[in-house]
């Protein structure tokens, strides 16, 4: 993953999470996450993208997936999950990338399924988790400055 504050390598489990690892890829795949950004950022909690434009315009996605959550990974510092309404099969494109530990994550509310984690770049995560904020279009949270997605690609 490349943005604009740097790099993201991703190590991905798909023998925990087939589900959400196949769907993950299948956005990458397509090109999906080019010109998506991080719209919601919290410093002592998590960063949040792949759903919106730098306008904010929120993108359309591909069907809903089923919740892989309880798969033995946890909601710690570095990991990836997927992003979800309270409805618990509702994860389309949106990630989010843990930036604390937060393993209530891993049963509140039916849970959020971790698929990854970072293995390098965590120094960027660490730039984008610190960036100003505010409120926009009805999203709190929102960096003042795009932190862009520029590129996304899979390697073997």
């Amino acid at each position: 993953m490349v943005t604009n504050l740097g790099s993201i390598v991703l190590e991905l489990n798909p023998a925990k999470a087939p589900i959400t690892v196949d769907n993950f890829l299948n956005y990458v795949e397509s090109g999906f996450y080019v010109n998506k950004i991080f719209h919601r950022v919290i410093r002592d909690f998590m960063i949040q993208g792949g759903g919106f434009t730098a306008d904010l315009t929120q993108a359309n996605t591909s069907a809903p997936i089923k919740l892989e959550a309880g798969n033995g990974l946890s909601n710690v510092r570095g990991s990836i999950a997927m992003a979800r309404t309270p409805a618990l099969d509702s994860a389309t494109s949106q990630f989010f990338i843990n930036v604390v530990d937060n393993i209530a994550l891993d049963t509140n509310s039916g849970g959020y399924a971790v698929f990854g984690k970072v293995v390098s770049g965590i120094e960027t995560v660490d730039k984008i988790k610190v960036v100003p904020t505010s409120t926009r279009s009805g999203l709190n949270d929102v960096p003042l400055s795009s932190v862009l997605i520029s590129g996304m690609t899979q390697t073997k």
